[in-house]
């Protein structure tokens, strides 16, 4: 069985692009801990291709060699925050149609060209924490994915959600994500809490 990762920074996380094995030190690494524990002696291979900066455009030029051709059993997709954040760096001028069109492509190709089971996880943005002023337009990102993924997908995870009711219940904002979009200790923890048993169901499907 072969799981792959896909994504931008929140997926990469450090990971060493010269070793196919590196899974970096963010969520990827704490789920596949605990995947490994949960089923010692099922013959898994785990995969991140997750880059630091990617938008729908990026994963769409390199989704042929680094998602389609690899064969997985099952994908996991984080993308979309930096397409809300390169737009108020004033690198992205893409609007929220083309932001829909380059997301439904992806999740298109995918389920017409692998046989994987996706789990499709929602960007997210932390609150006071600096960016603030990008929730207006992420908050449409997320929308269009939430409409684009009731057809496409298996799984969806509503991380955004997920954050806010963590900072709501009093976990500090600044362990969450320490900039607003990059998780800190607890916001992976959060990720892989959140990730594991929907990859749990998944495998048990295929199994």
């Amino acid at each position: 069985m072969r799981i792959l990762f896909q994504g931008d920074s929140i997926t990469d996380w450090k990971r060493d692009y010269n070793d196919e094995k590196s899974l970096g030190i963010g969520y990827v690494l704490y789920t596949v801990e605990a995947l490994k524990k949960a089923y010692p002696d099922l013959d898994i291979e785990f995969i991140n291709k997750g880059i630091s900066g990617n938008r729908t455009e990026n994963l769409l030029a390199r989704i042929e060699v680094e998602l389609i051709d690899l064969k997985p059993d099952i994908v996991t997709l984080l993308l979309g925050v930096n397409d809300t954040w390169h737009k108020f760096s004033g690198h992205d001028n893409k609007t929220i149609e083309q932001f829909c069109e380059n997301y439904e492509l992806i999740l298109q190709r995918i389920k017409n060209e692998t046989n994987a089971k996706l789990i499709v996880m929602e960007p997210f943005l932390v609150y006071n924490m600096g960016k603030d002023e990008m929730r207006a337009d992420l908050n449409e990102k997320i929308d269009c994915i939430r409409r684009i993924a009731m057809k496409y997908v298996d799984a969806y995870i509503p991380l955004d959600g997920l954050f806010a009711t963590a900072a709501i219940s009093g976990v500090p904002c600044g362990e969450l994500a320490y900039d607003g979009v990059h998780p800190d200790e607890a916001g992976k923890r959060l990720i892989c809490d959140a990730l594991v048993p929907v990859i749990f169901k998944t495998i048990d499907e295929i199994k």
